[in-house]
């Protein structure tokens, strides 16, 4: 089972950019599809972008869609989230998780390991 550890998160103004980073523990991090979510307070888990196990394909949800970036460097067993014109509407707590099924879902239920999460928190 992998381990995931999120880095990167903190208080910004609107318009400013952060950069999150998620470390895998493990030899198989590139069988591993890769996503990031949000949770608001009194929000549910929320789903914000995907990447491919070789990073060929990304998926983004319509909210975060050209401000947000996913990428992955899977000789560094780490996915990144680049998230620029930040709103405070993405003040939330992120994670990033891990899923071995064949197929790239939006769904959290699918995802089979999760990081402890890193605050985001954007100012008007």
């Amino acid at each position: 089972q992998v381990q995931l550890v999120e880095y990167g998160g903190g208080l910004v103004q609107a318009g400013g950019s952060l950069r999150l980073s998620c470390a895998a523990s493990g030899r198989t991090f590139s069988r591993y599809i890769m996503g990031w979510f949000r949770q608001a307070p009194g929000k549910e888990r929320e789903f914000v972008a995907a990447i491919s196990r070789t990073g060929g394909a990304t998926y983004y949800a319509d909210s975060v869609k050209g401000r947000f970036t996913i990428s992955r460097d899977n000789a560094k067993n780490t996915v990144y989230l680049q998230m620029n014109s930040l709103k405070p509407e993405d003040t939330a707590v992120y994670s990033c998780a891990a899923q071995s099924r064949l197929q790239i879902t939006r769904d959290p239920s699918q995802y089979d390991a999760w990081g402890q999460g890193t605050q985001v928190t954007v100012s008007p």
